[in-house]
């Protein structure tokens, strides 16, 4: 294994806002997605939107009718009450999300589509500066804004209207606290992003496989109370409902009212897409069993250094893109996270002597800020084409922190022997 001539475990240097071109560079950004919140809110396709789907969903918990949410014939009585072109997708977000932005059902539908797209544009023009310390590459603040304009599934979230963003938020938030030693903040915030329970789950294993108990307490504290807000907003008997529904979409992976399974960049939708055509039952417990195994995995990775080091960081990217690939249901904005993932590797990118796998990781790089490559999937109904995407970005991801680890352990060892 070749050895690099410097250690970059040093914390990287904070790189705000500093210049006249910095904060143009940011003025254009925001407005750009600024702009982007209002032409949607105006536009013909708002009704059309994922949000419909949320806002069916708060209508019914406002209502009081939060025992019925996962009632499908209410939800589609609701949103055809709602709207001309009402959406074939169904509501099966966790209780708890209902009740949080149940405020927004007193709202006129465009109004609360605009108030939540702007809430989300908040969050997407703060992340890039809470996540700069920790990414200082491209140097130029223009070039690093851009990146964060490339990445499609950022604006698909917010035309969506999903939370997404807020599941982005939630991974910043963590990994930030996990940078500074606080572990225990780490795992609440992290267990805040739950409204995405497939994609946290996964990452908090990994963490529970580590032994990380502080962790993996202070993400049970918040789980605990988002379960008891789920318990308020819907009930025993909707808890029950909710249930039986996520086990019909697990079993049903072709049912277009539950995203179709090919159309998931998932580990279950590529097994999906490759075998079912022949198998018509076992590819759940083949997903759920190979899941395990990339997550065990990335948790016994020997890669796992302190948190100041920079082989963390890569393996946090690694975690966060294993973490996606093993959900079990995924669309094009829920790729969101993976940002966070990008941009840390871009920081810790090999130096020339790693020939090989410099080219294994800017694969992928290239392949996940390249927006057209998104749409052309969907419409092809073929997302799943990106899972091997993510699994080689995962993996190099690793590969790369262990490169690190062993040049350090490297230099101790020739430090010891004089």
């Amino acid at each position: 294994m070749q050895t690099e001539p410097t250690d970059s475990r040093s914390t990287s240097p904070k790189t705000m806002l500093g210049t006249n071109e910095d904060r143009l560079a940011f003025i254009g950004f925001a407005v750009v997605v600024l702009g982007l919140v209002a032409w949607t809110s105006r536009g013909p396709l708002a009704e059309k939107t994922d949000f419909s789907l949320i806002y069916t969903g708060t209508r019914i918990v406002y209502a009081g009718n939060g025992a019925k949410l996962y009632d499908l014939q209410q939800q589609k009585q609701v949103n055809a009450s709602l709207f001309t072109y009402p959406q074939p997708l169904l509501y099966e977000h966790p209780p708890f999300e209902a009740l949080l932005l149940a405020p927004l059902a007193t709202l006129p539908y465009r109004t609360a589509y605009l108030f939540w797209g702007l809430l989300n544009a908040c969050v997407w023009l703060a992340l890039p500066l809470v996540l700069r310390p920790y990414a200082p590459v491209p140097k130029e603040m223009l070039g690093y804004l851009a990146l964060w304009l490339l990445f499609a599934p950022l604006g698909v979230t917010l035309f969506q209207g999903q939370t997404s963003l807020m599941l982005l938020a939630a991974f910043v938030l963590t990994f930030k606290q996990l940078k500074k030693g606080k572990t225990f903040k780490a795992g609440v915030w992290l267990g805040l992003g739950l409204f995405k329970f497939q994609f946290v789950v996964p990452f908090v294993l990994i963490f529970l496989l580590r032994r990380q108990w502080k962790f993996v307490k202070g993400f049970s504290c918040s789980a605990s109370v988002l379960a008891l807000l789920s318990l308020a907003a819907v009930g025993g008997k909707g808890i029950s409902s909710y249930i039986h529904l996520l086990l019909e979409i697990g079993n049903d992976p072709a049912n277009v009212s539950y995203g179709a399974g090919v159309d998931m960049p998932t580990l279950q939708g590529f097994l999906y897409a490759l075998l079912g055509h022949w198998v018509t039952s076992g590819i759940t417990l083949l997903s759920a069993i190979l899941s395990f195994l990339f997550i065990l995995l990335v948790a016994r990775s020997s890669a796992w250094t302190r948190e100041a080091d920079d082989s963390f960081d890569l393996m946090f990217a690694g975690a966060v893109a294993v973490s996606l690939m093993t959900g079990f249901h995924m669309f094009t904005h829920d790729f969101s996270p993976l940002i966070l993932a990008l941009v840390l590797v871009l920081a810790h990118f090999p130096p020339a002597e790693y020939t090989k796998l410099r080219l294994i990781i800017a694969v992928p790089l290239v392949v996940f800020w390249m927006p057209p490559i998104y749409f052309a999937l969907v419409n092809w109904h073929c997302m799943y084409l990106m899972f091997p995407m993510l699994m080689i970005f995962a993996m190099s991801a690793i590969l790369r922190a262990s490169s690190l680890t062993e040049s350090w352990r490297a230099e101790g060892r020739q430090l010891a022997a004089h």
